[in-house]
């Protein structure tokens, strides 16, 4: 076996913590695969693996080739396929990171479909509202909602996020429902409190084209979503959040649109990737699937650059 073979038996066993496991999924005889782990060490000079009779573990250095082996095998392996048919299985793993609403809600209840079709694919899927760096955590593109800030990626526009004004019924029966921004000073939001700066987000709206924005008083202040929405339906104020965040509270009557004339501007929608010569068929896969995802799930309007809009 070359190099990359050795290498790409190697990660499988560090990923399963199994020879049995790692032979079963690479359709490789068992002896087989401890003797390329066996080669590798000897290559390296170095002990990979610590072996008992009933899994196997990672030493340091065996760590250490896992970290910088990886996007190695990945290239080749993207290397390859470049020059065999498109309609070459897609393989490999991929590691990607979303806002942790849209990871729980779409995402997560859509990758059985995803790798049914792509059977030789493998998903590392991140989930957080901070913003990653993709070179030090090995991430191959990740999805963000909002304004971008500068930087050397590549971002790739798939439409626009439409928010919505909501409280709960508790909040509006002591608080009143507002009916215009005029009376917003009467009010209270829950903040949310931006993962990276920390800072609240003001109370932005559109009126007559155009974008307003005011600081709400409020008593509580969440940097997750997941608890921003909690916030909400404990009756602690009002919060503008994606349509498709609260569907299910709005339908049971947990949480009430208000002030449905004065919504929140959209936020934009991105994809985000390392600049590559020739970005990988793994991410493109992907950055398609997601596209169409979010569309059929409601929860962004393709813009007129995005596929999803075309025919």
């Amino acid at each position: 076996m070359d190099r990359i073979d050795l290498l790409r038996i190697f990660l499988r066993v560090a990923a399963t913590g199994s020879f049995s496991q790692a032979a079963d999924q690479l359709a490789l005889p068992r002896p087989t695969v401890s003797l390329a782990v066996q080669q590798l060490e000897a290559r390296l000079g170095a002990r990979l693996l610590h072996r008992t009779t009933r899994k196997v573990a990672l030493t340091l250095d065996g760590q250490a080739l896992v970290d910088s082996a990886s996007s190695l095998v990945d290239e080749m392996q993207d290397l390859e396929q470049r020059f065999r048919p498109q309609s070459y299985a897609v393989a490999g793993r991929l590691r990607i990171d979303v806002p942790s609403r849209v990871a729980r809600l779409i995402v997560a209840p859509a990758l059985p479909a995803l790798l049914a079709q792509h059977p030789g694919l493998e998903v590392d899927l991140g989930s957080s509202d901070r913003a990653v760096d993709l070179v030090q955590e090995h991430i191959d593109c990740v999805l963000r909602v909002g304004p971008l800030a500068d930087s050397s990626l590549v971002a790739k526009a798939l439409g626009s996020m439409a928010l919505i004004n909501c409280a709960s019924p508790a909040y509006l029966a002591r608080q009143g429902r507002p009916q215009t921004p005029a009376d917003l000073a009467a009010h209270q939001s829950v903040h949310y409190n931006s993962p990276t700066s920390g800072r609240p987000a003001a109370w932005a709206w559109v009126e007559g084209g155009a974008e307003h924005s005011m600081v709400l008083s409020g008593a509580v202040g969440a940097n997750h979503v997941e608890s921003y929405i909690a916030c909400a339906l404990a009756g602690l104020g009002l919060i503008q959040i994606p349509r498709y965040d609260v569907q299910a509270y709005l339908q049971s009557g947990e949480l009430v649109e208000v002030l449905q004339g004065y919504p929140p501007p959209a936020l934009p929608v991105h994809v985000l990737y390392l600049h590559r010569a020739q970005l990988s068929r793994r991410v493109r896969v992907f950055i398609d699937w997601i596209e169409q995802l979010l569309v059929q799930a409601g929860a962004i309007a393709p813009g007129p650059e995005s596929s999803a809009s075309r025919p």
